[in-house]
């Protein structure tokens, strides 16, 4: 039987260097969700926060907002797909009356 041709070193190391930019972006990736949830479960275990105010994390835990955004624009498809499955179970009034809101709010 034939050998297989052995990997040059060279395809090796060229590999290698496209894949380090990939793993350190994920460990970055990873590191910035790691504070992101930090500063999150020391807001929540703060013994002295009575209402848990969202609006005040977003604003003042640095990068938390353009997360959210993120994962809301990601989460997008997953909605609309949940909704036009649900559309699918409405009687024919119910669709009529959920038209008429969503004219309504067109409307205004």
């Amino acid at each position: 039987m034939p050998r297989k041709p052995a990997v040059s070193t060279e395809v090796q190391e060229n590999e290698m260097e496209e894949i380090e930019p990939v793993v350190n972006n994920k460990k970055d990736e990873i590191d910035d969700l790691n504070r992101l949830l930090a500063a999150v479960l020391d807001y929540l275990s703060d013994d002295e926060v009575e209402v848990i105010d969202i609006e005040y994390l977003l604003e003042n835990t640095e990068g938390l907002r353009e997360w959210w955004n993120q994962y809301r624009e990601r989460n997008r498809k997953k909605i609309e797909e949940e909704i036009t499955k649900a559309l699918g179970d409405l009687s024919i009034e119910e669709l009529e009356n959920l038209r008429e809101k969503i004219t309504g709010n067109e409307k205004e």
